[in-house]
């Protein structure tokens, strides 16, 4: 089992940035990818960006591509979520999750609230 917790959300202002943190302990050693996601009040969770744990190979949802960037520390096992130009439509919970390969992700985090004011 992987823990996982999140941090960095916060207020920010249309344009601004943030920069959320995923520190994992337990098996991460299980985990051959990781991800954000996010859910905003009355919607379905969605795909946010993921990368892949060894490799470092990211991949983005079309509405933060270009903005957000994905990347991993392995010695410090960490996920972060560089978010520039943010948009008031940004604004959600925003979730870790790891997968093992050929596995669904799963091992959330708690979450942390990032709202844009416009």
């Amino acid at each position: 089992q992987v823990q996982l917790v999140e941090s960095g959300g916060g207020l920010v202002q249309a344009g601004g940035s943030l920069r959320l943190s995923c520190a994992a302990s337990g098996r991460t050693f299980s985990s051959y990818a990781m991800g954000w996601f996010r859910q905003a009040p009355g919607k379905e969770r969605e795909f946010v960006a993921s990368i892949t744990w060894a490799g470092g190979n990211t991949a983005y949802a079309a509405s933060v591509k270009g903005r957000f960037t994905i990347s991993r520390d392995k010695n410090k096992n960490t996920l972060y979520l560089q978010m520039n130009s943010l948009k008031p439509e940004d604004t959600a919970v925003y979730y870790c999750a790891t997968r093992a390969a050929g596995a669904d992700f799963g091992s959330w985090g708690q979450g942390t609230q990032v709202t844009v004011s416009s």
